[in-house]
């Protein structure tokens, strides 16, 4: 799994933005170039866990804005099955960021679950220069923290250091 450090793979992909048919598009690294951006990866559609974190990240996204950064989710599926599924639960008609079909880019990234052939539940916090600050993997089976996404996201960007359990408004470590 590349991680802390490594530069974000270049990608053009496939994606839906919303529930109706003219929300799928394709997207590259070009559409997310000088910002921070939050790409999260879930193992596969029409399943039961991820839709809670699709949905918080949606609900969530004033808080991303809020800190100049992009959301950008995506599975192994296809933008197609993105777009059934919005259209089908209640929780995701009205997603307001892309899902993207990420195949490739989930190989490149190294997050593929060998026994299950999906994405690991990862995340990656990607700096304005297109390098990966942050990087966490879950279990397929355990959803991540929406709150400590920002949480980590604050720290990265006060360029301070922060202890355990640091949030934003809370004093750095001086050293």
């Amino acid at each position: 799994m590349l991680t802390v450090g490594d530069k974000f793979p270049e990608y053009t992909v496939d994606a839906c933005v919303g529930s109706d048919q003219a929300s799928l598009t394709s997207l590259s690294n070009a559409d997310y170039a000088d910002t921070w951006t939050v790409y999260y990866f879930y193992p596969k559609d029409f399943t039961f866990i991820c839709p809670t974190e699709i949905a918080e990240f949606n609900r969530q996204l004033g808080e991303f804005a809020d800190r100049d950064c992009k959301v950008v989710g995506g599975s192994t599926d296809n933008e197609y099955s993105h777009l059934a599924w919005c259209q089908s639960h209640d929780d995701l008609k009205d997603l307001a960021y892309p899902l993207i079909g990420a195949q490739k880019l989930a190989q490149d990234l190294g997050i593929i679950d060998p026994a299950a052939n999906v994405c690991l539940r990862a995340t990656f916090i990607v700096d304005p220069h297109g390098v990966i600050q942050w990087a966490s993997a879950n279990a397929l089976s355990v959803g991540r923290s929406i709150p400590e996404i920002l949480r980590v996201l604050d720290a990265i960007q006060s360029d301070e250091l922060c202890p355990c359990n640091w949030k934003k408004g809370d004093p750095g470590l001086d050293v």
